[in-house]
């Protein structure tokens, strides 16, 4: 896989092998699908016991992807974060984004 601070997008075979490699530890499995602009996204759902647990979660990914300098697409309902991941200035899914989620996999453990 290309280098984490890579932004170029991927390829496709690229993209196969990295979903895969990330869901290999995943509880619940990433997807890639558009967003209305018709973007590839990285997207995962995760649920946790309560709001507190949710938000303690966003917390920790939002100072991760700070660290990173890059940052997700998100939104919290109670106990659930669904997050999306796409490099906006390439347009697409990159390295970046698949190294910020295993990230967010391993604060979400």
């Amino acid at each position: 896989m290309p280098t984490a601070n890579n932004r170029d997008l991927l390829d496709e075979p690229a993209r196969k092998q990295a979903l895969s490699t990330l869901n290999a530890g995943a509880t619940t499995p990433w997807v890639i699908a558009p967003d209305q602009q018709q973007r590839d996204q990285l997207q995962r759902k995760f649920r946790f016991r309560d709001f507190n647990q949710a938000f303690g979660f966003i917390t920790r990914v939002a100072l991760a992807a700070e660290a990173m300098d890059h940052h997700p697409d998100w939104c919290n309902s109670y106990r659930s974060v669904q997050v999306r991941l796409c490099t906006h200035s390439a347009g697409g899914i990159t390295a970046l984004d698949f190294a910020l989620a295993e990230r967010i996999e391993a604060l979400a453990r």
